[in-house]
C-alpha cells in the first residue's frame, strides 16, 4: 500500500512541475511574440523619404522595414535607427566623427519610449532619461564631462512635478526647489535654466 501512495505522490509531483513549466514557458512565448523584429536590411538615411502626414518613411515607395545609416565625412558610422513598417522602432544609435557613440536611445510607434542617454566626447555620460508613449517621465539627470552630477528633475508627464536640483561643477547646490501643481516652492535662481558648457552635440 505504502508503495502505490509513494508512485501517486511522485507522478502528482511531476504533473505539477509539467503544468508549471509550460506556464512559464507560454508566458515567455507571450512576451517574446509582444518583440518587433527589426528587418536586417540597412540602407542610406538619404535613401529614405518620410510622408509627414503619415509621419512614416518611405524606401522605393514602401514603408521601410530595416535600418537606416548615416556616414560621417570620414566614413565613420554616425547613425544607426531601426524602423518597421514605416516607423522608427527599436534602438537608435548616434556616433561622433570619432566612433564614440553620444546618443542610445528606443522607440515604440515611432515614439521614444523606455531610456534615453547621452555621453560626452570623452566617453563619460551626459544625461539620462526616460520616456513613455513619447512623454518623459520620473527622474532625469544630466551630468559634466568630469562625471559629476549637474542636474536631477522630477517630472510627472513631461513637466516638472517635486524637488529639483541643479549644481555647479565645484558642487554647490545652485537650483533647490519643488515643484508641485505648476508651482515653485524653494530656491530657484534666476538663471536656472541654465547649459551646461559645450553640452550641445553638433558633429553628427
Amino acid at each position: 500500500m505504502k508503495p502505490l501512495l509513494l508512485i501517486s505522490f511522485i507522478v502528482f509531483v511531476f504533473s505539477s512541475c509539467t503544468k508549471n513549466n509550460l506556464q512559464k514557458n507560454n508566458s515567455t512565448v507571450t512576451e517574446i511574440s509582444k518583440t518587433v523584429v527589426i528587418d536586417s536590411v540597412q540602407v542610406l538615411k538619404e535613401n529614405l523619404v518620410l510622408n509627414q502626414l503619415e509621419g512614416k518613411w518611405y524606401y522605393n515607395n514602401k514603408p521601410f522595414s530595416g535600418y537606416s545609416l548615416k556616414y560621417h565625412e570620414n566614413d565613420t558610422l554616425g547613425e544607426k535607427i531601426g524602423y518597421n513598417k514605416g516607423k522608427r522602432e527599436g534602438v537608435a544609435r548616434k556616433w561622433s566623427k570619432n566612433g564614440v557613440l553620444r546618443i542610445e536611445s528606443y522607440y515604440k510607434h515611432n515614439r521614444l519610449d523606455s531610456v534615453y542617454k547621452s555621453w560626452w566626447e570623452n566617453g563619460v555620460l551626459s544625461a539620462e532619461s526616460h520616456y513613455i508613449n513619447g512623454v518623459k517621465q520620473g527622474v532625469e539627470r544630466e551630468w559634466y564631462p568630469t562625471g559629476q552630477l549637474a542636474k536631477k528633475r522630477q517630472l510627472v508627464d513631461g513637466k516638472e512635478e517635486g524637488l529639483q536640483k541643479a549644481w555647479l561643477q565645484n558642487g554647490a547646490l545652485y537650483v533647490n526647489y519643488e515643484a508641485k501643481n505648476g508651482r515653485i516652492f524653494g530656491m530657484r535662481r534666476a538663471n536656472s535654466c541654465y547649459k551646461l558648457e559645450d553640452e550641445v552635440i553638433s558633429d553628427y
